[in-house]
């Protein structure tokens, strides 16, 4: 497993990472403050601004095919930018992405829906999860009736993110009771426009996902992305899709949450010397070096798979898993190296501790992650001793 990267390779990571502490990490204060008021943290000009600079150096589509007009990066170099954006809390992705299974689409629903969304004109949500179907995405109940050459939509999705904000959502819906998931399952292509409505739901992070209504909305048969019965295949498609960069987010978060804490260790003095000379904390700190270490690997380790062609599902689940619990350990960490500090809304330490305990719930919770690995080693499909076997 080779992890040099070439020189092209460093530069790109160098220039992100070189972004992120110019560009991004100074709007912390400001939007720190916002939050606290209620309002959006990165306003939509300020986001576009930001896009727009770092499209003017080519950074435009890190994950879109070259062929539709981005970088098209591999997997490894898709976890080293995710590493440096996670270096900061603000919620910033480059422009120039699309859905993975919005390149299923035809032709017709390319123009209409992908290049769009590319160019970011237009926007998408994900809707499989419902109340009752959410690690369990088998248990779905919305439903889709066919009556002549439209489909009837009934049903509500939770936790959707992006719901709020998208014109356009890719939706699941039962079209055939009788076949199950394998084969009953279709995803339409439905515009706000065409009835459905969003709610928002408010959580104890700054994340906020929505509640999508569908009553009665209909939407001409040519609205099926991919084909009739199968999408519950594109659904799993799309949450595997790259399931290491949530945890690579993480990564970053850790390193840049574990320098302030030992800077803080360094210039808080108590009884007459830094607590930084405490092996109280000298442990918090190495213990959280060694994790930050191992989730790296782990990382690593499911992206070059990806980029290598070989199965990484149990490689990503792994950094899925650890990554999540170790984040959370580390900003705890982070917050008592802080004491009382910590605890306020002064320091950015609270707003990372919020936002990082999501990481065990969404897109496969803690248990799901351990239910696959399990899985995959009891019955053979993975092996104790790794992909290298």
């Amino acid at each position: 497993m080779d992890l040099n990267l070439s020189e092209e390779e460093r530069e790109v990571r160098e220039w992100v990472r070189t972004f992120v502490r110019k560009e991004i990490i100074p709007l912390e204060p400001e939007v720190l403050r916002r939050e606290r008021r209620g309002e959006p943290g990165l306003r939509e000009e300020e986001l576009k601004t930001l896009r727009d600079k770092a499209k003017e150096s080519g950074f435009f589509g890190v994950h879109t095919p070259q062929e539709y007009g981005g970088m098209g990066l591999g997997a490894l170099m898709n976890a080293l930018v995710e590493v440096e954006l996670g270096r900061s809390f603000v919620q910033f992705k480059f422009g120039g992405e699309a859905d993975n299974i919005l390149y299923f689409a035809n032709d017709e629903q390319k123009e209409k829906y992908l290049i769009p969304t590319i160019s970011g004109e237009r926007k998408s949500c994900f809707a499989i999860t419902e109340t009752g179907a959410g690690s369990d995405a088998r248990a779905i109940r919305t439903s889709a009736r066919r009556e002549g050459d439209e489909w009837v939509i009934n049903g509500e999705k939770t936790f959707i993110t992006g719901g709020n904000e998208a014109d356009f959502t890719m939706v699941f819906a039962v079209t055939d009771k009788e076949k199950g998931a394998d084969g009953g399952v279709t995803c339409f292509l439905v515009d706000r426009d065409q009835g459905w409505k969003s709610e928002y739901i408010d959580t104890m992070g700054e994340w906020g996902p929505a509640a999508l209504i569908f009553d009665n909305v209909r939407v001409p048969h040519s609205s099926i992305l991919g084909e009739e019965g199968k999408g519950f295949e594109l659904a799993m498609q799309w949450i595997g899709k790259g399931r290491y960069l949530l945890p690579a987010r993480a990564l970053g978060a850790c390193e840049r949450l574990v320098e302030m804490g030992m800077e803080h260790a360094r210039n808080r003095v108590t009884f007459g010397q830094p607590i930084a000379d405490r092996q109280a904390i000298q442990w918090m700190v190495a213990d959280s070096a060694v994790e930050i270490e191992a989730l790296r690997w782990l990382v690593l380790s499911a992206a070059w798979q990806v980029d290598a062609g070989l199965d990484s599902r149990q490689a990503q689940s792994m950094a899925k898993l650890y990554g999540g619990v170790k984040a959370n350990e580390i900003v705890d960490r982070v917050l008592q190296i802080h004491g009382g500090m910590g605890y306020t809304r002064e320091l950015p330490i609270e707003r990372w501790y919020r936002e990082l305990r999501l990481l065990r719930i969404y897109e496969g919770t803690d248990e799901i992650q351990r239910r696959t690995i399990a899985r995959n080693l009891l019955k053979g499909h993975a092996s104790i001793r790794g992909f290298l076997g």
